[in-house]
């Protein structure tokens, strides 16, 4: 399932959940999503499911669509791609629908011995994934109630935070493992950094720290 989070200098002013094969998306108070600023045309872009996958086409609007930066008519949307339209920022997420609750909460559980092994510990609760097994790699969580706590990154995308909060995704990639700020006015830190820029590249020990959580990468 996809979802918009809708911000505005950073901050989320609303979560829209794609369920229709249409939304449409402009200042017209009869748009599924309304955004009422002057840099949104009337009528400014439509989004369409088809089976599995959602497209944006730009609705010919008076300041154009902006995805990742670059300027579109019409695309195949990915997971965590940005849209922008005027100050407005759009970020699409695939979800696996799963309904988050708004703490964390982890089951007691290990790292598995390898990538075939069923994942244990962040189930569907504040911790939502989605795709194909990978290469072992975990997040044991540092701080809190749930300490010394461990999840296995099996799937390709894993969603980890508060959902309001601050959430973050750890992407598997060709390359190895990435971090990306999904939603929240702060950024997620790495080692105690802000993340900067789309992703992070993620290393054996390195320390995320996002809503108030500390959590460890580790990778075999």
């Amino acid at each position: 399932m996809g979802k918009l989070v809708v911000s505005l200098d950073g901050v989320v002013i609303k979560e829209v959940q794609i369920t229709k094969d249409k939304t449409t998306l402009g200042r017209r108070p009869y748009n599924d999503i309304v955004i009422d600023n002057l840099a949104v045309s009337g009528e400014h872009a439509v989004l369409q499911m088809v089976g599995a996958d959602v497209f944006i086409e730009d609705l010919n609007s008076t300041n154009g669509t902006y995805i990742n930066g670059k300027a579109v008519k019409k695309q195949l949307l990915s997971h965590n791609d940005t849209v922008e339209i005027g100050k407005y920022k759009i970020k699409f997420m695939v979800e696996d629908g799963t309904d988050y609750e708004k703490t964390m909460i982890m089951k007691p559980g290990s790292r598995p011995p390898g990538p075939g092994a069923q994942p244990s510990g962040f189930g569907g609760s504040g911790f939502g994934s989605l795709g194909a097994s990978t290469t072992p790699a975990s997040i044991r969580v540092l701080n809190g109630a749930a300490a010394g706590r461990e999840v296995a990154l099996t799937k390709v995308v894993t969603t980890v935070g508060k959902p309001g909060v601050q959430v973050a995704s750890i992407t598997k990639r060709p390359g190895g493992y990435v971090l990306a700020h999904v939603e929240g006015a702060l950024q997620p830190t790495v080692n105690g950094n802000p993340v900067v820029g789309e992703t992070v590249h993620l290393k054996n020990g390195d320390v995320i720290e996002l809503a108030g959580t500390q959590m460890q990468f580790v990778q075999a």
